[in-house]
């Protein structure tokens, strides 16, 4: 991608200001993120491995889970790694091929994670409302279906945008007030025209987010009102118990992601911005092994008997 040029300005690289308003604070941010990164990568790993090594994980469920964790696992090693380099030496420049590059991959992992959101949640609601028909329904074939159209649905959401992107214009200034490369502080820089842009990426996101996340709510509300109906309690807890972590992690990653994009777009919540971005982006990686893994019995087990081979 060739540097262009407007007027006497020449853009060669971004600078992420991340979280340098707390200078005082970098080596504890950097402790903190890279112990968050450690746990995040070992723990996806590790429910990576048990679901590939244990037969009894075989189903639909983990193999979705699998898949998320795969995921989690690409989606913080896009974005921690260089959070972890600037607040450890304080360069906190970036390229602006390299600032698209992460842009992509980052867009990319999004949509694909509301898409695996999304098939899980219908998983589980085959599961909770129609155990019945549940294997015939939920059968290896069309897992493996679902899995593959939500990888491939993020990259072609994002692929249109990375290309769009890579035809900007950017003249100056080169500060980006935030910790990784978003789409909106980008376009905030460049001295193209990107009104069309902005408005054909907004479309995008919305055909290719809003269904998932309207399948997914669609879904526990059909899974509540299941549970509702059961008419023992211990029936209704050990139902309920099948779904809440996905649950947790589900209201974490869409609660501060709607948050962070209706957030009006002033200096004044730039910080409030940041910190919600933080959950969506480092917290629900990290959030997923563990609540998996602490509250599922089965995956325990798995992990038992992996330590005892």
């Amino acid at each position: 991608m060739a540097n262009r040029e407007w007027g006497n300005q020449t853009v060669k690289e971004f600078l992420l200001l991340g979280f340098g308003n707390l200078p005082e604070g970098q080596t504890l941010l950097f402790l903190l993120f890279l112990v968050i990164y450690l746990v995040t990568m070992g723990g996806n790993i590790l429910i990576v491995l048990l679901v590939v090594a244990d037969r009894h994980l075989h189903t639909p469920m983990y193999f979705f889970l699998g898949n998320l964790s795969c995921l989690e696992t690409c989606y913080s090693s896009t974005l921690l790694p260089r959070l972890l380099a600037s607040l450890l030496t304080g360069d906190r420049t970036i390229s602006v091929e390299g600032c698209i590059i992460q842009l992509y991959c980052f867009a990319c992992l999004l949509a694909t994670e509301c898409g695996l959101l999304a098939v899980m949640s219908y998983d589980r609601y085959l599961a909770v409302c129609q155990p019945l028909h549940y294997v015939a329904l939920m059968n290896g074939r069309f897992s493996l279906q679902l899995a593959v159209g939500s990888w491939l649905s993020g990259f072609i959401a994002s692929t249109n945008t990375a290309c769009w992107m890579s035809q900007v214009t950017f003249c100056g200034p080169n500060k980006i007030d935030h910790f990784f490369c978003d789409l909106t502080p980008l376009l905030k820089l460049s001295c193209s025209d990107t009104r069309l842009m902005a408005l054909v990426i907004f479309l995008i996101s919305m055909i290719f987010i809003l269904p998932p996340f309207l399948l997914t709510l669609t879904s526990y509300l059909c899974i509540i009102s299941t549970i509702l109906r059961i008419p023992s309690s211990t029936g209704r807890q050990k139902a309920f118990s099948t779904c809440s972590s996905h649950l947790i992690v589900v209201t974490m990653f869409y609660g501060t992601l709607i948050v962070v994009y209706m957030i009006p777009d002033v200096a004044e919540l730039q910080d409030l911005n940041k910190l919600f971005s933080v959950f969506y982006t480092v917290l629900t990686p990290l959030a997923n092994p563990l609540i998996y893994s602490l509250r599922n019995m089965e995956v325990k087990e798995a992990l038992k008997n992996a330590l005892k081979r």
